[in-house]
């Protein structure tokens, strides 16, 4: 089972980082870090953020989805 039991989300939805943070349940440190390349807990399959403005940036619901889902198949 995972986060997104219960959630309804449109397949092009874009979520907040409070909502990344809800769903993984990382913290707001360990995405930065996880999407910083020069960061040693950086991981590529973390999906890329969406920039939808200046200051304000996103990330695909269905992204965060499919790399929880790929996540939980690894263990």
């Amino acid at each position: 089972m995972n986060a997104f039991v219960g959630q309804t989300f449109q397949m092009n939805q874009i979520i907040n980082l409070k909502e990344v943070i809800q769903f993984t349940g990382l913290s707001r440190a360990t995405i930065y870090n996880i999407v910083n390349e020069k960061h040693k807990q950086y991981d590529p399959t973390f999906p890329k953020q969406v920039h939808l403005t200046v200051g304000r940036v996103g990330w695909s619901a269905w992204e965060i989805h499919q790399w929880i889902e790929s996540k939980l198949a690894k263990r």
